[in-house]
């Protein structure tokens, strides 16, 4: 008896792989086995990576505000604190667009807490 193959599936994971790889330099985007590896690594470093912009993101929020409360002489760690006992809930998203893009409006939370 002949060995069976399934030869459709198999060019079809090749086909969706190199297609996944368009757009690579040299052999990354048309020889299957180094298509492959890289196709794998750019998979993780997309999933540590959708992580990772969550963490930056945060990190720089708390530096803007921390910068607009300096102008206001508070430091980070005191103006976040005196919002939480004024029972003020604005998130660090907001507050940092606050204190980027509306100065105004975020001297006025800041005398507010103080």
């Amino acid at each position: 008896m002949p060995r069976s193959v399934n030869s459709v599936a198999k060019r079809a994971r090749r086909k969706k792989v190199l297609k996944q790889a368009k757009g690579y330099f040299g052999r990354r985007k048309n020889v299957w086995t180094v298509a492959k590896n890289a196709v794998d690594k750019a998979m993780l470093y997309s999933y540590r990576d959708r992580r990772a912009k969550k963490r930056n993101f945060r990190s720089l929020w708390i530096t803007r505000i921390n910068a607009g409360a300096r102008q206001h002489g508070m430091s980070y760690s005191q103006f976040m604190g005196s919002l939480k006992n004024n029972g003020i809930e604005l998130n660090r998203k907001v507050l940092a667009d606050l204190a980027m893009n509306h100065p105004e409006a975020f001297a006025a939370i800041v005398k507010q807490v103080k």
